[in-house]
């Protein structure tokens, strides 16, 4: 079986190991570089011309029979080998007893300097044999690959015949290339991997980030890294602006044959994800009318519904959060379900009124920074409630959510500044209408009624307390709390009054 194996191999290696050709290797080994003897080549050239590189490619063996040499000094045989070289010939043939007998010396000093392959063709040995030895060697190594493309697609077609589908295509893939293999989904976590555990923890977290940008981008692309000198192919699936996820292979560039194999897989993989994806529209939908159960306070009914999916809602005490539905919903679900399946019970989500909200348990609410960092969210989440008051949660965490700035904001940092601290942007406005008379008094007459008036409610009303505040008489105090009332329209010895009239003053950005 060695043998045969060799015979298909297109390098000098398995040329020099067919006895019939009697080829003789000059170089020692130990002097080429690793692989020199392992270099497949592309092919044969024959030619004596001193300067043939108009007419060489790179992998390519080189014949002579040395009339070019007219000297036979060292500098002609080292601008030959510099030339050659120069230009990737893998390996040089010298064809002796033609013109020369035995190799000249100087070209395989000069040889064994580049460390380039020479070996001695002998007389009886025509080029052509060597030629065709080499094209044969080719036409067999692209035959066994194409025969092994067939068995290896054929192969993945029924691993994804069976049960987990997905999960055993990555691994026939993985058997096949000889290479580790890795199914990311669109929210750029790692579901499925064989073989398990092969990367490091720095490989892991540099291709994680990799992905994760891959998919942030949202183009259908193919490219290739290099971590910690281990290189890496990745390949999306899907179609661009909905990617569906990422195959990793720790593997160099494929070949045709191989580049094929991935292919078929990544057909497979992507036509398994859109299904998917298909059952997770329908799962969306069963999941908004399950939140508005919730809402609608029907919980016992949501709790039979979930149970009969498999599923269970968190255990209360819980908290509820809500951010805007991202640009990249589908990602986010697949994470939130890649959770939830960790562990039953752990997360419920669902749409409502164009927002996502997001139920667990009151005790984990770190996990809220690790999504809003992960997706670039913000989320604001209710106080600890039980499911029967689930309404005012969502309200709660509504209400965190738009009066917080970035991240995660809980109801209880809202709420810490009282109720006029909650006033929304349209109060503001009414409140810097409200307050204007007085403004335009003071701007009109010098006079300094706003401030007055601010100190006089501060003062709960009391004239002498605001003229001590202020440092004026109190006579002064009551006159321009009557000219307050007349620019404003009102009286202020009445509760109500003085209350609206102080909201305003908390209202306003003056």
């Amino acid at each position: 079986m060695a043998s045969a194996s060799l015979e298909i191999t297109p390098t000098l290696r398995a040329l020099l190991d067919r006895s019939a050709l009697g080829l003789r290797l000059i170089s020692r080994e130990s002097d080429l570089a690793d692989g020199a003897l392992d270099r497949t080549l592309r092919w044969v050239h024959t030619t004596d011309l001193a300067d043939p590189t108009p007419f060489l490619t790179d992998d390519l063996l080189l014949l002579t029979t040395g009339t070019q040499f007219a000297t036979g000094t060292a500098q002609e045989a080292e601008s030959y080998v510099q030339r050659i070289t120069s230009r990737g010939v893998a390996a040089l043939g010298f064809g002796t007893e033609v013109v020369r007998d035995g190799v000249p010396p100087a070209l395989a000093a000069a040889c064994a300097r580049a460390a380039l392959p020479l070996f001695e063709v002998p007389y009886r040995t025509p080029f052509i044999a060597i030629a065709r030895a080499n094209a044969e060697a080719v036409a067999a190594q692209a035959y066994a690959r194409r025969s092994w493309a067939l068995d290896a697609q054929r192969a993945i077609s029924l691993a994804a015949l069976r049960p987990d589908g997905l999960g055993a295509t990555v691994a026939e893939l993985a058997k096949q290339l000889g290479a580790w293999v890795a199914l990311f989904d669109a929210a750029g976590t790692m579901t499925r991997e064989s073989p398990a555990g092969a990367l490091t923890d720095t490989m892991r977290a540099a291709l994680d980030d990799e992905v994760t940008a891959v998919l942030s981008r949202g183009a259908r692309a193919g490219s290739a890294l290099s971590i910690a000198g281990q290189p890496f192919t990745l390949q999306t699936l899907g179609r661009g602006g909905h990617l569906r996820g990422v195959i990793a292979i720790a593997s160099t560039e494929l070949d045709q044959e191989g580049r094929s194999v991935v292919t078929s897989v990544i057909a497979m993989a992507g036509l398994a994800l859109e299904q998917h994806q298909s059952l997770g529209r329908s799962r969306a939908a069963l999941r908004a009318g399950l939140i508005d159960a919730l809402h609608a306070n029907h919980t016992s009914f949501v709790r039979r519904v979930v149970r009969s999916s498999g599923d269970a809602l968190p255990p209360a005490p819980v908290m509820v959060a809500v951010a805007k539905a991202p640009q990249r919903l589908d990602a986010v679900t697949e994470w939130l379900e890649l959770r939830g399946a960790e562990s039953r019970g752990s997360v419920f989500f669902g749409r409502h009124e164009g927002d996502l909200v997001v139920i667990i348990p009151a005790t984990a609410r770190e996990r809220l920074a690790a999504f809003a960092a992960r997706f670039d969210l913000h989320i604001g989440h209710s106080d600890a409630t039980d499911y029967d008051t689930f309404a005012e949660a969502l309200a709660q965490a509504r209400l965190a959510r738009d009066r917080g700035s970035s991240g995660v904001t809980a109801f209880a940092d809202t709420h810490s500044a009282g109720v006029l601290g909650t006033l929304s942007e349209e109060s503001r406005l009414v409140a810097q209408r409200v307050l204007a008379p007085l403004a335009a008094v003071d701007e009109r007459d010098g006079s300094d009624l706003m401030h007055t008036l601010r100190t006089y409610l501060e003062c709960n009303g009391s004239a002498e307390s605001t003229a001590t505040a202020l440092g004026v008489h109190r006579h002064t105090v009551r006159a321009r709390v009557k000219a307050a009332e007349r620019a404003l329209g009102l009286r202020l010895d009445t509760f109500p009054a003085r209350a609206e009239l102080w909201a305003a003053f908390q209202a306003s950005p003056a």
